[in-house]
């Protein structure tokens, strides 16, 4: 990715290869006039709306984040602005794996789906779009105690386990999203879809770590509010994007819980309504819960808990050994002995040594290409990593000698010592050559024709995290779906209403040709009955010009029997001619 474009943005610019490859284009030309009209509708709804129950920095951090009303979001502008407060911003396809996803935060970029929601999905969508991302992600980004909550989620959240069922979760919500999206997918292919994700998401036995993040990462960034039960105010992003949601939720008959770490106990369905949400007193509680949850993960824990989770992952994952080596694989077995601690652990396919997350030379994942095991614990009570060379001398293990040695857990070593390695005055790796392992009950771990054996040392495993510890070299290109985005192409008709839609935005923003509104409305009338959005806006012209009473009276009762004929649209166009009648402009004055 030589032309990786950082859009002179500190922090886009050290995103690692492995994130840019989720990086698409923003191509803001393909954007149509219908989708600029859905933008500044949602955003002109969210303006009127959310200056009641929105949390306080919301209409400034739009202005602070570079978005306005006016036009969907340009990438470079909003970088430009996000630079500022020390964030930045890239465009993705569609939903990208949550290790990734979070990994972005840590970096402090936001990650933003570069289409954008069709009409007929304008209050809501379950798929990712620029509407949700920009304008419910930045405008909060410049609250400080927030985005560093944010930025370190990220770090916590790029180190949580999966479980493989997390994985087809990841890929049943994608399919969904993108069908929903779809401009003519067939219904029973949706419905086929939608019985596969219910399927998959009643079959997900024990949640994994990633999916506990999930839900609090889903009850405070998408779904937080903040204050009291009484009157709470909104910060989070899915709210604040969803026209419907944003108002329908202040109800009493969505429950309001106090956010605390009992919320991991309650699962989301991102297809409904949520029946309850939860509210923080402040952003500071956040991260004292995220603290509180992130010591039960395997990345603090360690032991045989963490390595089951390993296991249970069936995806690159990192086990640390107590002498800072950090092993990398897919992990599929381990030892344990009578009182459950580790003995070995195993893993098998590609695999790599790294300390400080930076890999040993000699040691990647084609030398380790057929997997890596080692034994875990102490040789005759002693901590082996610990030991000085002549104190390991003493034990029978010197560079150039053959040692014959017994750990406490059983399993017996003998081979020829080839190197010793240390790193920050500690023994983390010991190169035997002609070299035999077994366990206590005489299974074979190793044997001499299997070639150069690599024993790590270190008396306990104290951190297993998910995927590898220096990912750029051992190339982690992590899941990425073959399912992507479906691109529109549009027909005559539509295309001529695109052109109409074009029309009215440049009567509206050049303030005048007002004449040539009577013919689109009688265009709209006749020949796309199902449009709404567009008489709405002509209708605005016609109201705050005050030019043609008559043809402003006909629109105005046209909508007024569609809103009554089209249940679907009845909210969104009493919704809209509320706006028209108290003008965005006023709102913005209120608030400043």
């Amino acid at each position: 990715m030589s032309d990786f474009n950082d859009f002179n943005n500190p922090q886009v610019a050290k995103l690692p290869q492995h994130l840019r490859q989720f990086i698409v284009e923003q191509h803001y030309e393909k954007y149509t006039p219908i989708d600029q009209a859905v933008w500044r509708y949602v955003m002109r709804q969210n303006y009127s709306y959310l200056k009641q129950v929105a949390y306080y920095p919301y209409i400034k951090g739009l202005q602070r984040a570079g978005l306005s009303i006016e036009h969907i979001p340009n990438l470079q502008t909003m970088n430009d602005n996000l630079g500022k407060i020390g964030w930045g911003a890239v465009t993705v396809d569609g939903f990208i794996p949550p290790a990734a996803f979070m990994e972005y935060q840590a970096y402090r970029v936001l990650v933003i789906a570069a289409d954008i929601r069709q009409i007929n999905h304008i209050e809501y969508t379950p798929a990712p779009d620029i509407i949700h991302e920009s304008a419910g992600h930045a405008p909060i980004i410049a609250d400080t105690d927030y985005n560093n909550y944010l930025s370190y989620f990220g770090s916590i959240g790029a180190k949580a386990m999966f479980s493989s069922k997390d994985f087809e979760l990841y890929e049943a919500i994608r399919n969904l999203s993108i069908l929903k999206e779809a401009a003519n997918a067939p219904e029973q292919e949706i419905a086929k879809a939608e019985k596969h994700l219910q399927v998959v998401s009643e079959n997900m036995g024990e949640p994994s770590e990633m999916s506990l993040l999930g839900r609090l990462h889903w009850w405070t960034v998408e779904y937080g509010l903040i204050g009291t039960l009484e009157n709470p105010k909104i910060y989070g992003a899915g709210l604040l994007s969803s026209i419907g949601e944003s108002s329908s939720c202040m109800k009493a008959e969505v429950t309001k819980l106090w956010y605390n770490i009992d919320t991991i106990n309650y699962s989301y369905d991102i297809t409904k309504p949520q029946p309850q949400l939860f509210v923080t007193e402040n952003f500071q509680n956040l991260i004292d819960v995220l603290e509180q949850f992130a010591d039960t993960m395997a990345f603090r824990r360690g032991g045989a808990e963490s390595v089951v989770k390993a296991i249970e992952c069936k995806n690159p994952a990192t086990a640390v050994y107590s002498s800072g080596l950090q092993v990398t694989g897919v992990f599929t077995d381990m030892g344990l002995n009578t009182a459950d601690e580790l003995t070995f652990i195993k893993t098998t396919g590609p695999s790599a040594l790294a300390v400080d997350s930076k890999q040993l030379e000699g040691h990647s994942k084609f030398y380790h290409k057929d997997g890596f095991s080692s034994p875990v614990g102490r040789l005759n009570g002693l901590v082996l990593e610990d030991l000085t060379l002549a104190e390991l001398q003493e034990q029978g293990i010197a560079e150039g000698s053959r040692a014959d040695v017994t750990f406490d857990s059983g399993i017996q070593l003998n081979g020829l010592v080839k190197e010793i390695i240390q790193h920050h005055g500690k023994n983390i790796l010991i190169v035997f050559e002609d070299c035999t392992v077994k366990e206590g009950n005489g299974n074979v771990l190793f044997q001499p024709e299997w070639g150069t054996y690599d024993m790590a040392v270190g008396e306990k495993i104290v951190s297993v995290f998910n995927g590898a510890a220096d990912k750029e070299a051992y190339e982690e290109i992590t899941h990425i779906s073959d399912k992507q985005t479906h691109k529109v192409t549009y027909d005559e008709k539509t295309q001529q209403l695109h052109a109409i839609y074009k029309e009215i935005r440049s009567i509206r923003e050049d303030k005048r040709n007002y004449e040539q509104v009577i013919a689109l409305f009688e265009a709209l009338k006749t020949a796309h009955r199902y449009d709404w959005l567009g008489a709405l806006e002509i209708l605005e012209i016609l109201y705050h010009k005050n030019l043609d009473p008559e043809l402003e009276k006909e629109i105005r009762i046209y909508l007024e029997l569609k809103a009554a004929n089209e249940p679907d649209h009845y909210k969104l166009i009493t919704d809209g001619l509320h706006v028209i009648e108290n003008p965005v402009s006023q709102l913005i004055t209120e608030q400043d």
